[in-house]
């Protein structure tokens, strides 16, 4: 699609979009002879520089910007990026990169092995989580010459060839952040990254947009000239974006799931649901294990049986996922299916309460509890009133508590609730996205997305120790096998479905989902075609 073709598709549909008025004429010259991509980012991110800041929309938008080492292919297989080749020793505790050498960050200076060494060993250890705990792992993290970095580690970590994603260990300018307070430094309205794409113009509440950079250093990409990422906080307004031609692409949950195979069989549209595998959420219901009788294992059991997980993945969900059978989703490493299944049985949840003296009262109620809603939207509220209906059936009474997104926050990470509903992403493997719930040094009061729940098993705590240090696939594999029985027959959470985003896209766009980021990788290679 030629740049002309595309302006003629933004402003000649009969609702033409205003947050474009005006724009495209002033638009820079194409880089590339090929058209712009104009899609959906809601919400709107907080700021765009991925090294501060790692919520989602803004790893979709940054992850245009900013690169990282590696990126990972639909198999976690890790594929260059600003990496082109690497080597890890025999004894897993040395990683040596070789860098690429004509990349430049968009101010024009030189991308080096000097702003890996900043990145890694300084600034995303004070501003990033995930970074901060991949990185402490390291003796040591230096540049023997302008284009290799050696990271070595002061004990095996296996994991950690997967630290080097973009969103995970975002590179930053070491000649515009070094000595710099780094949340207030002014390039953080026009972020510097490597990517492809740079930002042009953040108009507030209304468009994102990007150019491609001229002087990126793969030859041939990017393959598109722009990208608008526009605004919209409205649902339906997403869906008709979509149906009118206004945008090209929708991704994560831009469209709310009964409406997606709607929009999905437009004529001009495709659905894809591959581009998450690295990320691989896993919804649950989540208990207070502090509190009785959640703190038994039967009364665990018997609201399990009680659940029909497939009816939030048919009815709920709209079939965008599949019921989890553990803790490990089946598109993460060491994933092991052959654990005690859990099919709504209402005869063997009564007997486990009965079992242990919860007897009905006169209305036919054995125990009272709340809810907290997570405030994520109708899907969430959903979810939360099928649990209500599926716990009556046991004569378990469900009370749901509505709350703002602080309110649920302070909630859960405060331990002040009875049951709640939570996702949490899976980072590729165990290690760094599933051992976090469960390990008991994770009980972290006042901490989201820690171990909220409570669960402590020293046992469950010695294996993903030893799981995460183990150099060998098949000693892991063995490692994480036991855990997920454990976990599944102690229930420190009820699994309900891996989640499976759609992303909903012109079918004339080529190669715009190549990798296990999906729509959060950089678009180098898309184009129209």
């Amino acid at each position: 699609m030629k740049r002309r073709d595309f302006h003629k598709m933004l402003l000649g549909t009969g609702a033409a979009l205003p947050f474009l008025d005006g724009l495209l004429n002033g638009a820079a010259s194409a880089a590339t002879p090929d058209g712009g991509l104009v899609t959906i980012i809601q919400p709107e991110p907080p700021i765009l520089v991925l090294p501060l800041n790692q919520q989602t929309p803004t790893g979709t938008v940054g992850g245009k910007i900013y690169e990282s080492l590696l990126t990972f292919d639909f198999d976690l297989t890790p594929q260059p990026q600003l990496a082109t080749s690497w080597e890890v020793s025999e004894d897993g505790l040395t990683y040596t990169f070789h860098l690429v050498e004509n990349a430049k960050w968009h101010d024009g200076e030189p991308f080096t092995a000097a702003d890996v060494v900043f990145s890694c060993d300084v600034m995303l250890k004070e501003v990033h989580p995930r970074a901060r705990a991949n990185f402490d792992r390291c003796e040591s993290i230096t540049a023997p010459d302008d284009y290799t970095v050696v990271f070595q580690l002061k004990e095996p970590f296996a994991p950690f060839i997967l630290a080097f994603e973009a969103s995970s260990a975002p590179i930053a300018p070491k000649h515009v952040y070094e000595g710099t307070d780094y949340r207030n430094n002014p390039a953080n309205d026009k972020p510097i990254g490597t990517g492809p794409f740079m930002l042009n113009e953040w108009a507030r509440g209304s468009y994102i947009h990007l150019t491609a950079f001229e002087d990126y250093y793969v030859e041939g990409q990017p393959g598109l000239t722009e990208i608008y990422y526009k605004i919209v906080p409205d649902a339906a307004s997403r869906s008709v974006a979509l149906e009118t031609g206004e945008a090209n692409l929708a991704q994560w949950n831009d469209i709310e799931p009964f409406d997606v195979q709607r929009v999905a069989g437009l004529p001009n549209m495709e659905l894809t649901t591959k581009g998450y595998e690295f990320f691989s959420p896993m919804a649950w219901y989540e208990l207070n294990l502090r509190k009785e009788p959640l703190n038994d294992v039967r009364f665990r059991k018997a609201m399990m049986y009680l659940l029909d997980r497939n009816f939030i993945v048919d009815n709920i969900v709209f079939g965008l996922g599949q019921v989890a059978t553990g803790p490990i989703a089946t598109t993460t490493r060491f994933y092991d299916g052959d654990v005690p299944k859990y099919e709504k049985d209402v005869d063997k949840a009564i007997a486990l309460l009965d079992e242990m003296g919860l007897a009905p009262d006169g209305d036919g109620v054995r125990v009272k509890l709340t809810y907290t809603i997570p405030p994520y939207g109708e899907v969430m509220t959903r979810i939360a009133e099928f649990f209500r209906q599926s716990m009556a059936e046991g004569g378990i009474e469900i009370t749901l508590l509505s709350t703002d997104m602080a309110g649920w926050a302070q909630a859960i990470s405060n331990w002040d609730y009875d049951i709640s509903s939570n996702m949490l992403y899976q980072f590729g493997d165990p290690a760094l996205g599933v051992a976090r719930t469960y390990i008991s040094s994770n009980i972290r009061k006042g901490v989201l997305f820690s171990n909220t729940e409570g669960y402590e098993n020293p046992k469950v705590d010695e294996l993903f120790a030893k799981a995460a240090v183990a150099t060998s696939d098949e000693e892991r594999q063995a490692l994480y096998s036991e855990v997920q029985k454990i976990l599944v027959d102690e229930l420190p959470v009820l699994w309900t479905y891996e989640a499976q985003y759609p992303t909903i896209y012109d079918s004339s766009l080529k190669d715009l989902i190549v990798g296990a980021t999906g729509a959060n990788g950089n678009f180098a290679k898309a184009h129209w075609g």
